[in-house]
Parts: structure tokens; C-alpha cells; sequence
């Protein structure tokens, strides 16, 4: 009860207290909360930065020192990382919503045979061997095989469970197919599944995990969540990273040990404890504090994008794994097509005394709306199709002999079904052919609300017959048939499978003239060629109808009336593919798709290949049928162990096993809760193009990261340098930790962000996917930003050492001065020692930092093209609008300013000034800034003139322990 009450606060609470109330409820229901915490901090860099934080902390302790400078570092540190920590425990927390959803398709009741009579009983009693009595509204309790049938037919929508778009009918009879799925055990009744028509008595044979639906809840407890292709480099860039940070640290404090008896260190001791801070800035400064949070703003950036394309990302590192995808995995109905079954060819006899024996129409549209025009074979519209005695007698069948309801949706501006999609196909149809005695159809009913409009035609037609009786559709009969009355007239409508009602017929309603002849063993054969025509050439789902004219005084019909059928005409219908996929699939690369020899396998043949052809199959693979929960699973597995990243589409509970599984589980958004909490991401339009536009976002999106990554590991270096070598140098700390926090978290992060907003190129899907292996940072560019973060940093070192010895407001000290600074109170100077102590140096240096990192931020708007290149295609672009400008970006323009104007404020306001170590610059200062600034563009102008040149300068680095870098992607050959 408390647990329940606990998840209904978390569905209505306000959202500042959303959190917490989540947090108390998977602490107790899912898993530990301690367990998710520590979890957060599972990470080797993260673990560096809390070492960071608590040396601090300790050696600010150890020296006495007091307020909110001397904490401040530690404090900053350790509340990121509990940001940090806080989003991922929410992260974690959803992916229990998965199996919370499933309890949802659980029967509550079920009505059992306990000691002589039924009652009702909680489910949850059910055991093996129970009767239970189910009926039409009634959710399967459990798993059951059928013994009794107390009604004419049962049929169940199990949809939830195989994807199957109609309703199944059940039998008692047992299959006989071998290694048969759940399509064909149609004795069984599934533990979730609802039924939709009849009645019946049922055995349980299983209950619990034991039924189909347990199957997969234990599947997806089974699933363990794979880590991202990003997620993956990040951490081998991480280790690496590691090992240099230890390397440095270590090689700081060996090279200053020299310098520990220092006077003014107060003691070895103290020395030693000096120069260990140091090293600790030099771990701080050398890890990108800002990288989580700029990566997932990045991909947040992503999701946003991809909303506008319908695309409802739930994973935000699932936005990066797009970019990777090398196989998509997609259902048929409703993602390659429409989902709205619609009648496209109408096939009728002409006339028997005549050439052309059989007549031909095409009808047009594809969606429920009742918005058509009907073709006769030659291409003319005919403007009264109701006038012709066979296509008026088929409109009449399909609005009588039909048990579905169309209607208009205004909420969603569509028209909706509620039925079988072949029946509303039918009462589409009756809309398309109109009425008789009315001007041009369908346009004279235009006039009409789009409510009237939806089914006005199909009750014109139910106002003009009553419903005496009806014969329902049976597995044997494959037919249904409905008996209606009219001004003393009675008629039999029936409709069905081809081959069941031709055979039933024994005369023909002709075109022509609107006799009705006898069915000729040749105009029978005519009809079974253009049957096959529809059903071979054009994939079309066809259905025969007819009529028969019965007894006035007859009241009810049964199996044996349905003979001495007058054939009406055969309709095809289809479920078109929308119109955008076939790019989307050309896009992907899908080519040879006209033969399917050898391509296409059902889920029991696919098992039964040995391994070895197992593996060949899949390289070949193009269509998998008949499939079972294990079998998606399977398939993603397999796929993946060839190196593949999946993406998995699915919208029932059966498919989301392999949601979770898959690299990018895809889940639409007409799909069951089960699938869409299992699911990386959810389409709310269905659509398989939508999947590729995403892939082409999540591609953009990855290259945006690698520049921002790379801009931000080039500022750590320049970092990483300056501290080094002023350890090396012997001269004063040119940048007080705090500075260093500020500028990784504020400086480095505004800009970084902003790169994520750099624009696509216009062939991003015309690259082959890159490899799950590839190294964000490769050898060569790792090289290039070594050299950028190598100026970075002496630039920096250079604006410290400027301010002593040159600058007109400083003390213009010899050089020799500087490096024995530590020396100066113990001998005679001709200065006072408190100069050391200025914070002009250490504000010039911060400053050259700022600001040459604002001009390798420009440098970042593209890998390899250069600046001067981009002002010449910006002036090519006001010609050719094809071409994309160079300062597009103004994001990244405007965090630059931005930035400049943080960091102005944090020089000019006071309170700030103290808090940061530093002080207001004059003009000549800045003018320095700049010039010393500015070359990062031109060096890095000379590293990309290289880098486009294929020919030109290539740099192999190898090590000992190869290990250290992360390896260069391997190449497609």
C-alpha cells in the first residue's frame, strides 16, 4: 500500500517534488538506491576529480587556511559531481517503467470451475489445470488451451503479443506444424491478450512466468543495458587521459623536489605539501570538468531537433548511437506503410456476349478518408460510377455485409477505424462509388461535414435494408454473410475469400446491361487469371463478393444457403507503402531489393541454418517472417555479434525484449506502454522515414561532438602546459585553481555547447556509417590539438612572464628574478618580496587563456576547411544559396561574446574580482592579450593544410604500451 501510494504521488505530484518522490519509490520497489548512486561515480576520471576535491580539502585543513576561497575549489567540484550523479539515478530509475508497465496487461479476476460451479476468483489463484469460462471484453488471465466452444466462433485481438494488425480465431482443434509459433497455436489462449468475439472454457497450463508474457518479462530482466559507441570512447579517453593526468602529476612533484627546502615553503614538509597542491591543479586543470555537462546539453540540442521530426528521443545517448546504426530492423505495418488497408482494383464482368470479358477499375487514395476517384481501365474518371449495376451492387455489399465503423476524428483532423482494416477498406469503397440519382460522385457530397461525410453513403444504404440475420466469418467457411430486407425483397450479401465464394457462384451479374447470366467454365477462368493478377503481379489482398436473392418469408440464414451465389465482382486491396520511404530506403543504401532469393527466412528456418549459414544469412538478409519474441532477440544478437549497431523497431509487448536489446530501440507511437518504456526512441508518426532522418541527425550530432570534444581537450592541454612548465620554470603559480574551475566550467563550456549548433553537411548519409571502434580523437588529430594546447599554454605562461620583466606597469624584473622568486626573503632585493604577490600576472595570463581559446573556438567551426576558405564561401554563398555560410553559427558567435563579457565582469566587479583572484587590466595589457592570442588561428591554419592534403605530412605515434592512446579507427576496405 505505501508503495502505492508513493507511485500515485509521482504521477500528479507538482514537479519540484517529482524527484524526490521517485527516488523514495525505486529505492524501496526497484533497485537500491545506494546501488544507482554509486553507479554515477563508477567512472575513472570522476574518481580522479573526488580525489582532487578531498586532497584540497585536506591541505587546506593541514595549512590553516579559512573563508570561501579556501574551500571553494573542493566545493565546486564535488557539487557537479552530484548534479551529475542526480540526473543519472533519474535515468536509471525509468528503465524500471518497462516492467512496471507489463503488470498493466495482467488480468485483475478470472472466472474459475471451483467445487462444482464458476465464480470469480483474484487471477493471481489461477493454478495449472483450472477451467476458466472467458468471454467476449475479458482479458486471458493466464495461458490456457481451449476444451469447450460455447459459441458459433472465438476470436481474440492478440496483438500485444505477435504485432498481428486482425483478430485471431480460435479453435479446439491442435496444431500439427512443426516448431510452431504463437500464430499458430490457435487453441491457445495467451495470458494478456483480450477477447474480441464469443465464448468458451479453457484449461490453464500456465501461470505466472510460465505463460507467454512472462517469457518476456524475464527476457528483458535478462537484457543488460549496452554501453553507447560514444560512451565506450569517452571512457578509453577517459583512461587514457587518466594515465598522462598521473604521469604529470607525478613527473611535477619528482622534477620540484629539488625546491622543497625552499625558505619560503617554511620546511620540507611544507614544501613537499606545496608543491603536491600543484600537482592537484594539475589534475583539475587537466580534466574537462565541463564534458558531461556540455555533452548532454549537446545531445539534449539533438532531441529537441529530432522532436520536430517527429522523432521523441527517451535515451539521450541513444542521439549519438544513431549516428552509427549500420542495420535497422523494421516492422512492415504502419512503418513501411500506412496501416490503412484500402480497396485499389475493382474487377467485375463485363459481359458475357462481348469483348473485353472482364472490366477493370483503379480506384484512388489511400486513407481511410472517404476522398477518391474511380478510373476504368483506358484512365477516364467516370463521373457516375453508381450508374454502372456492378459497382453500385458492390457498394451495397461492402456497407451491409461489414461489422466496422468509420468515422472522423476532429481532435486528430483524420479519419479513424474501429474494426477489421479489410472491412473499413470496403466501407471506404461504398463512399468512393457514391449514390445513384445524385450529380458527379463523390464531389456532390463535398458539401457535407466531414463527420457526415465519413460514413454517409455506407447509412444511406443501411437506412434502405434491414438486417435480418447474419452468418459470421468462419476459418472453414473463410466467408461471411449477412441476410437484409427491403420492400418486401429479400437478399443475401456475402463476401469472403475468392477461391470460397467463385466456387459458391453459379451465375454472374453483368456490367453491361445488369442480367444476371450463368458463370461459363471460361468466364470462370478469366476471373481465377486476373484473381492471380491481383494477388501475384500486384500483391494486392483480394476478396470475392456476391449476392443471392432469398425467400420473402425467410427470416434467418445458415451455412447451407451460401450456395447459387451471383458473383458481383473481386476487389483488391493493399496497405500502401508511404510515399517517402522509398528515398529514405534508397538513402540507407537498401539496393537489389527486386529478388529476394535466398534473402528472405522465416523465424523456424532461420534457427534450423547451421552457425556458418547462420552468419552468411544475415549478411544477405532482407526480410525475416513469422517471428516470436526470442526470434527479434535472437536477430538482434546475432547482428550484433557481427559487429552491427541495430536499430530495432517495434510497437507490441512482444517486441520489447529486443527493444531493450537493440544498440536503438525504436518504438511507434500508436505501440503498447511496454514497448515505448523499453524504447530508446519513440516515432510519433510511425514512420520509417522518420528513423532515417534521425540517423542523419544522429550523425550531425556526433561530428558536432567530436569538434566540441576536441575543443575542450586542446584547452586542457594549453592547461596542462602552463602549469608544467611553470613547475619546470621555478616561477611563481600563474593560475590560482579557482581560475582554472572557472575557465573549464564557464569559459570552455559556453563555446563548446555552441558548437554543437554548427549545421550539417548537406551529404552527411552518403558516408558509410563509421565503426563502433573509432577513436573520437585519432592519432593525427591528436597531435594537432598537442600543438594547439602547447601554445595555449606557453601563450599563457608567456602573458606571466610578459607582466615581471616587460610590462610598463610591473616591476621589470630580470628573468633570473622570477625563476628565484621563492628565495626573495632571505636575501637583500631591490623590490619588495609582496610583489610575487600581485594579482595583475595571474589576471594577464587568465585573460590570454580566455581569449585564445575563444579564437581555437572559430578555429573549430570545421575540422579541416579553413577560415580564409570560409570567407571566400561566404561570398560564393550570396550566389549559390546550396552553400552553407560559414557564420551560419551565430550561436557559437554569440557565446563568444557572451563569454568575453563574463569574464570582463568577473575583472571589473569587485566582490568578484576577490573571489577570483584577480584584477582590472589597462589598455596596453589587453592590447598584449591579443597579440598573443591571435596566432592559435594561424598555426592551426597550417595543421589543416596538412590535414587536407592526403599526400602530404602523416604523423604515426607509437608507444610501448600501445594501449595508452586510442586505437585509429580500421578502415572499410
Amino acid at each position: 500500500m505505501f508503495l502505492t501510494q508513493i507511485k500515485l504521488l509521482c504521477e500528479y505530484a507538482p514537479h519540484f517534488i517529482l524527484v524526490v518522490l521517485k527516488i523514495v519509490y525505486f529505492t524501496f520497489a526497484g533497485a537500491p538506491f545506494w546501488k544507482l548512486v554509486l553507479k554515477q561515480f563508477d567512472d575513472l576520471l570522476v574518481k580522479i576529480l573526488i580525489a582532487s576535491a578531498l586532497i584540497s580539502f585536506i591541505l587546506a585543513l593541514i595549512n590553516g587556511e579559512t573563508g570561501l576561497t579556501a574551500f571553494l575549489e573542493p566545493s565546486v567540484i564535488l557539487l557537479i559531481l552530484a548534479a551529475n550523479a542526480a540526473v543519472g539515478v533519474i535515468t536509471e530509475s525509468n528503465a524500471e517503467k518497462a516492467l512496471e508497465e507489463l503488470r498493466a496487461y495482467q488480468a485483475d479476476i478470472a472466472t474459475v470451475l471451483r467445487n462444482g460451479c464458476f465464480s470469480i476468483l483474484p487471477a493471481t489463484e489461477l493454478v495449472p489445470g483450472d477451467i476458466v469460462e472467458v468471454a467476449v471484453g475479458c482479458k486471458v488471465p493466464a495461458d490456457m488451451r481451449m476444451i469447450e466452444m460455447l459459441s458459433n466462433e472465438l476470436r481474440v485481438d492478440q496483438a500485444i503479443l505477435t504485432g498481428e494488425s486482425c483478430s485471431v480465431e480460435k479453435e479446439l482443434e491442435s496444431t500439427i506444424a512443426t516448431n510452431a509459433v504463437y500464430q499458430d497455436k490457435t487453441n491457445i489462449l495467451f495470458s494478456g491478450t483480450v477477447v474480441v468475439a464469443g465464448r468458451s472454457r479453457a484449461v490453464v497450463v500456465g501461470v505466472g512466468a510460465h505463460t507467454a508474457m512472462g517469457s518476456i518479462r524475464d527476457s528483458m530482466l535478462q537484457t543488460e543495458d549496452e554501453a553507447t559507441p560514444l560512451k565506450k570512447k569517452l571512457d578509453e579517453f577517459g583512461t587514457f587521459l587518466a594515465k598522462v593526468i598521473a604521469g604529470i602529476c607525478v613527473l611535477v612533484w619528482i622534477v620540484n623536489i629539488g625546491h622543497f627546502r625552499d625558505p619560503s615553503h617554511g620546511g620540507f614538509m611544507r614544501g613537499a605539501i606545496h608543491y603536491f597542491k600543484i600537482a592537484v591543479a594539475l589534475a583539475v586543470a587537466a580534466i574537462p570538468e565541463g564534458l558531461p555537462a556540455v555533452v548532454t546539453t549537446c545531445l539534449a540540442l539533438g532531441t529537441k531537433r529530432m522532436a520536430r521530426l517527429n522523432a521523441i528521443v527517451r535515451s539521450l545517448p541513444s542521439v549519438e548511437t544513431l549516428g552509427c546504426t549500420t542495420v535497422i530492423c523494421s516492422d512492415k505495418t504502419g512503418t513501411l506503410t500506412t496501416n490503412m488497408m484500402s480497396v485499389s482494383k475493382v474487377c467485375v464482368v463485363q459481359s458475357v456476349q462481348r469483348s473485353p470479358l472482364i472490366g477493370e477499375y483503379n480506384v484512388s487514395g489511400t486513407t481511410y478518408a472517404p476522398e477518391g476517384i474511380i478510373f476504368d481501365s483506358a484512365g477516364r474518371q467516370l463521373d457516375f460510377p453508381a450508374q454502372l449495376p456492378c459497382l453500385i451492387h458492390i457498394a451495397m455489399c461492402s456497407a451491409l455485409c461489414n461489422e466496422s465503423i468509420l468515422q472522423y476524428n476532429p481532435d486528430k483532423g483524420s479519419y479513424e477505424k474501429i474494426g477489421e482494416s479489410t472491412e473499413v477498406a470496403l466501407r471506404v469503397l461504398a463512399e468512393k462509388v457514391g449514390l445513384p440519382g445524385f450529380d458527379s460522385m463523390p464531389s456532390s457530397l463535398n458539401m457535407l461535414s466531414k463527420h457526415e461525410r465519413a460514413s454517409y453513403c455506407n447509412h444511406y444504404w443501411q437506412d434502405q435494408f434491414k438486417k435480418v440475420s447474419v452468418a459470421d466469418f468462419t476459418r472453414d467457411r473463410k466467408m461471411m454473410s449477412v441476410l437484409c430486407s427491403r420492400n418486401h425483397l429479400q437478399i443475401m450479401f456475402s463476401k469472403g475469400a475468392p477461391e470460397s465464394i467463385i466456387s459458391r457462384c453459379t451465375s454472374v451479374l453483368c456490367n453491361d446491361d445488369g442480367s444476371t447470366v450463368p458463370l461459363t467454365a471460361n468466364t470462370r477462368a478469366e476471373l481465377e487469371l486476373r484473381l492471380q493478377s491481383f494477388a501475384g503481379k500486384d500483391t494486392l489482398r483480394c476478396l470475392a463478393l456476391a449476392l443471392k436473392q432469398m425467400p420473402v418469408v425467410q427470416q434467418s440464414i445458415s451455412y447451407n444457403d451460401e450456395k447459387d451465389l451471383t458473383f458481383i465482382g473481386l476487389v483488391g486491396m493493399l496497405d500502401p507503402p508511404r510515399e517517402e520511404v522509398r528515398n529514405a530506403m534508397l538513402s540507407c543504401a537498401f539496393d537489389d531489393l527486386v529478388d529476394l532469393a535466398g534473402r528472405s527466412f522465416t523465424a523456424s528456418e532461420f534457427e534450423e541454418l547451421p552457425a556458418l549459414q547462420q552468419t552468411l544469412a544475415l549478411q544477405r538478409m532482407a526480410l525475416f517472417t513469422r517471428v516470436e519474441p526470442s526470434h527479434k532477440k535472437m536477430l538482434v544478437e546475432a547482428l550484433q555479434h557481427q559487429n552491427e549497431v541495430v536499430a530495432m523497431t517495434g510497437d507490441g509487448v512482444n517486441d520489447a525484449p529486443a527493444l531493450k536489446k537493440a544498440d536503438i530501440g525504436i518504438a511507434m507511437g500508436s505501440g503498447t506502454a511496454v514497448a515505448k518504456s523499453a524504447s530508446d526512441m519513440v516515432l510519433a508518426d510511425d514512420n520509417f522515414a522518420t528513423i532515417v532522418a534521425a540517423v542523419a541527425e544522429g550523425r550531425a550530432i556526433y561530428n558536432n561532438t567530436k569538434q566540441f570534444i576536441r575543443y575542450m581537450i586542446s584547452s586542457n592541454i594549453g592547461e596542462v602546459v602552463c602549469i608544467f612548465v611553470a613547475a619546470v620554470l621555478g616561477i611563481p603559480d600563474t593560475l590560482a585553481p579557482v581560475q582554472l574551475l572557472w575557465v573549464n566550467l564557464v569559459t570552455d563550456g559556453l563555446p563548446a555547447t555552441a558548437i554543437g549548433f554548427n549545421k550539417p553537411d548537406s551529404d552527411v548519409m552518403k558516408a558509410k556509417p563509421r565503426k563502433v571502434n573509432e577513436a573520437v580523437v585519432t592519432g593525427w588529430l591528436f597531435f594537432r590539438y598537442l600543438v594547439i594546447g602547447a601554445y595555449v599554454g606557453l601563450a599563457t605562461i608567456a602573458g606571466f612572464i610578459w607582466w615581471f620583466v616587460y610590462a610598463d606597469g610591473g616591476p621589470k624584473l630580470p628573468y633570473s628574478e622570477l625563476m628565484n622568486f621563492d628565495s626573495c626573503p632571505i636575501r637583500e632585493t631591490t623590490y619588495p618580496c609582496s610583489i610575487f604577490d600581485d594579482r595583475h600576472p595571474s589576471t594577464v595570463s587568465m585573460t590570454v587563456l580566455v581569449v585564445v581559446e575563444m579564437f581555437n573556438a572559430l578555429n573549430n567551426l570545421s575540422e579541416n576547411q579553413s577560415l580564409l576558405d570560409k570567407v571566400y564561401i561566404y561570398l560564393k554563398a550570396c550566389i549559390n544559396e546550396r552553400v552553407i555560410r560559414p557564420w551560419s553559427n551565430l550561436w557559437l558567435l554569440a557565446s563568444i561574446i557572451l563569454t568575453m563579457l563574463l569574464h570582463i565582469l568577473i575583472l571589473y566587479v569587485h566582490p568578484l574580482s576577490v573571489l577570483f583572484s584577480v584584477t582590472p587590466l589597462s589598455w596596453s595589457e589587453w592590447a598584449v592579450v591579443l597579440y598573443l592570442s591571435f596566432p592559435v588561428i594561424i598555426i592551426d591554419e597550417v595543421l589543416k593544410f596538412f590535414s587536407r592534403n592526403s599526400t602530404g605530412v602523416r604523423f604515426t605515434f607509437r608507444f610501448r604500451r600501445p594501449d595508452l592512446l586510442p586505437r585509429k579507427e580500421l578502415r572499410d576496405k
